[in-house]
């Protein structure tokens, strides 16, 4: 789902760095309004489990996988706003420290995935979630409709700066909607799992952080401990499109990520490289997550 650099011409990437930037510059002064004190830790919390969740890739047929993007879950559990901020900033760690997604890209994939691919996700659940029959549908469309959103617009984008994907199109849906659909079903557990920890949460973030918020984060470090173990190696739906279109991804010269591949080079166990790289990307996540979340609960008490 993330876009490296070399696949979009330059005028495509800067209009959408362009918008993309003040976007969420205008979304955050919303979550100002919206981020307490108290569910401050639960921001850091919730962007280290959703870039744990995004680092294990699942297969999805014809030699292609795919990961929990997680934008409909961080808007039904934060709130579309805060959820914003929070996707945003897991699309720049991943693009500076471990390659994942370009520099020049990341317009477009903050457009796809955190801004489109977040609200579009939400829309379900605030109109139908709230009926006890059709909540988990709801959830479930959210789920789907936040990948296929992104997945759409990023195939547009692609299109535009004149990739050749007339061939490629209809598998490369297929494909996609099976992401979305797997999407729409770990939305469907992961919410759930968390409502029967806190349900103040999934409706209201409020209260004291406590052991809840634990189970969440050793649930992230599981992910990562065990899941590096289960991941697909198998390159994801645009990664495996542009290899049969023969482009190639091509990072700025002056750009060299210290995680590349998410994994901490100089260790001897592929394991351990994958793994500490894991932790790195949940601690840094964290730490931005709740800078960011305490800079917008003093912004809204000032």
């Amino acid at each position: 789902m993330h876009i490296p650099d070399g696949f979009l011409s330059p005028p495509v990437w800067a209009a959408l760095d362009a918008v993309s930037l003040p976007s969420v510059a205008l979304i955050a002064r919303r979550a100002q309004r919206d981020t307490e004190e108290s569910i401050v830790p639960l921001l850091g919390v919730m962007g280290a489990f959703v870039f744990a969740a995004q680092m294990i890739n699942f297969p999805v047929g014809l030699g292609t996988s795919g990961h929990l993007v997680g934008g409909a879950l961080l808007a039904m559990v934060l709130g579309p706003s805060a959820a914003v901020v929070v996707m945003t900033a897991i699309l720049v760690i991943q693009a500076f420290v471990f390659q994942d997604g370009g520099v020049m890209s990341l317009g477009a994939n903050i457009f796809n995935m955190a801004l489109a691919g977040v609200f579009a996700g939400y829309l379900p659940y605030r109109y139908w979630g709230a009926s006890p029959s059709g909540r988990k549908v709801a959830i479930f469309a959210g789920g789907m409709l936040s990948v296929l959103v992104s997945a759409c617009l990023a195939l547009t984008q692609l299109a535009i700066s004149g990739v050749p994907l007339r061939r490629w199109l209809p598998v490369s849906m297929v494909l996609f909607a099976v992401s979305a659909i797997l999407e729409g079903a770990i939305t469907v557990a992961a919410l759930g799992a968390i409502e029967r920890l806190n349900a103040t949460w999934i409706r209201r973030p409020s209260g004291a952080v406590s052991r809840p918020t634990g189970i969440i984060a050793i649930a992230a470090i599981v992910l990562v401990t065990a899941g590096v173990l289960l991941a697909s190696a198998a390159p994801d739906g645009i990664e495996k499109l542009a290899a049969q279109i023969g482009i190639a991804a091509h990072s700025p010269t002056w750009l060299h990520a210290p995680l590349a591949d998410y994994e901490w080079q100089g260790l001897q166990s592929p394991w351990l490289r994958k793994a500490s790289a894991g932790f790195t990307g949940m601690a840094l996540l964290y730490g931005a997550c709740l800078v960011t979340g305490r800079f917008l609960s003093r912004q809204r008490s000032s």
